[in-house]
């Protein structure tokens, strides 16, 4: 996942508070600059746009950060402010509701619905793109009104479901559709 945040480097990270977090999962780390509990692990890690400090939070079995965002200042003006509880916390809810938000949106994007109603009742067209990395496409559906399948094909991936196009199909009998 990408984001807009700054520029930021794990290389910079005290040795004597980093510890491998793949190690042990279920091992909760409470250290100033990085804390590893319930499945998630956030780092404080020096900010390379400017002198401050960012944090990234990691899902575990996650290659990347969920969240990457700006972190405070300890009262010192130099280094970070250490991690805490509450702190913890509200990054761990932020950063879950980041990843829910991308799993909505590549739902969205995958999952396109159209409801039409018909001489024999209400039909539900469907869209469900599979994005397989060599041969992906996508199958469009005609559901009745009780979820019961009427038709089935295998269209390109690339197919746009509308309601034109839907009701096209159905006026035609739910054959092949371009």
């Amino acid at each position: 996942m990408t984001d807009s945040s700054p520029a930021v480097s794990s290389a910079d990270t005290s040795e004597d508070t980093f510890q491998d977090p793949g190690a042990d999962s279920s091992e909760v780390i409470q250290d100033p600059r990085l804390w590893h509990k319930d499945g998630w692990m956030a780092r404080v890690i020096k900010n390379e746009d400017d002198d401050g400090w960012a944090v990234e939070m990691i899902k575990d079995g996650e290659p990347e950060p969920a969240l990457v965002g700006p972190w405070t200042m300890g009262r010192d003006k130099k280094n970070p402010k250490p991690l805490d509880t509450s702190a913890f916390n509200t990054l761990v809810k932020t950063a879950s509701e980041v990843l829910r938000r991308h799993e909505q949106q590549l739902h969205a994007m995958l999952h396109k619905r159209v409801g039409l109603r018909t001489g024999d009742g209400d039909i539900d067209v469907t869209l469900d793109i599979v994005p397989d990395e060599y041969e992906p496409y996508a199958v469009l559906t005609a559901l009745d009104a009780f979820g019961e399948q009427i038709a089935q094909v295998r269209v390109a991936p690339t197919f746009k479901l509308t309601k034109a196009r839907a009701e096209s199909w159905a006026e035609g009998g739910f054959g092949r559709i371009d």
